[in-house]
């Protein structure tokens, strides 16, 4: 998502009579897009002043933006730019590549007790389906072979009368030889439509994350993630018999507040029974303004990293 929001500024930019520079020495303007999910970001954000000491080109800042972090940022940066309006303006850059980012929402409504994205870039805000479909369309006139549709939550995706899986349908008749992917979805809203319409579609790549975050049902609520795991399982065993070439990843959280080692076992026992070809495994962090926040981070930092080492030796391309 951050890579495809740099896409976009940068065509803002360049519609505004900006080129790109060599170096930040020789930049007029140094735009920096910040992203709050992880708090080691946020922290590299607040380092810049060491960073650029001694540039004197004017310094902008958008993206994640928490309210707490943006008092103290705007002592550091000379323009704040709302991340809303960025997304809205829909600005495209002419990058010949062959992969290539098309965002379908923007902001979320689900309010998982970990997440800071319904804070830092607000509520969902879908696209135009018009506008996403004439968007792939050149991008694949101009060589893409790989579309990604990006959003925090695509399949809570509504235009109109346009809901995701309709959205999956007419992306897939869009003439020209390319594959589409998509990420990343909630497995609780993730209906059998869905499932069916991707088996359908010559052009779906054959990959899809599934973000479970934890392989206990306790932990799994306090995460507010409303599904349990014989939920999730019996979504896996569908997507599987509909698509037996399907290539399956997930997100995990290890070291959640109140984790156990019984708990922390589920999801071990989940990994050995799903087996994924692929896991992005984070150590939790505590977010201010979260649920979470508000929990005991009681877990160590080396318990978590032994838990992240665990999980990350049981997926096929651990």
């Amino acid at each position: 998502m951050n890579k495809s929001d740099s896409e976009r500024i940068a065509a803002g930019l360049e519609k505004r009579g900006y080129q790109p520079a060599l170096s930040a020495k020789q930049a007029d303007l140094i735009v920096v897009n910040m992203c709050s999910v992880r708090q080691s970001a946020v922290d590299r954000v607040f380092g810049m002043p060491m960073k650029l000491k001694g540039i004197k080109a004017k310094k902008v800042l958008t993206g994640c933006i928490l309210k707490k972090d943006r008092k103290n940022l705007e002592k550091i940066f000379d323009e704040i730019w709302d991340k809303k309006d960025l997304f809205l303006k829909q600005y495209h850059r002419l990058v010949r590549s062959t992969v290539s980012y098309v965002p379908i929402s923007d902001g979320c409504n689900n309010f998982c007790a970990y997440c800071v994205v319904p804070f830092a870039r607000g509520r969902l805000i879908c696209r135009p389906y018009q506008a996403i479909l004439k968007e792939i369309c050149r991008l694949v006139k101009n060589g893409a072979k790989e579309i990604w549709l990006l959003g925090q939550n695509v399949n809570d995706y509504q235009s109109g009368a346009i809901n995701f899986t309709e959205l999956i349908k007419m992306v897939n008749d869009i003439s020209g030889e390319f594959k589409f992917f998509f990420m990343s979805p909630n497995p609780k809203n993730f209906s059998n439509e869905l499932i069916n319409t991707l088996a359908g579609c010559k052009k779906f790549g054959r990959y899809l994350n599934l973000p479970v975050q934890s392989g206990d049902d306790a932990i799994l609520k306090k995460m507010k993630r409303n599904y349990t795991i014989k939920q999730y399982q019996n979504l896996v065993k569908k997507i599987r018999k509909k698509m037996p070439d399907i290539n399956l990843s997930t997100d995990v959280i290890v070291g959640f507040p109140g984790e156990t080692v019984k708990q922390f076992q589920n999801t071990v026992k989940l990994f050995k029974k799903i087996n994924f070809d692929i896991a992005y495994i984070s150590k939790y962090s505590s977010r201010p303004g979260t649920i979470a926040s508000k929990l005991k981070d009681g877990v160590p930092s080396e318990e978590k990293k032994r838990r992240r080492n665990i999980l990350s030796k049981l997926t096929k391309h651990g």
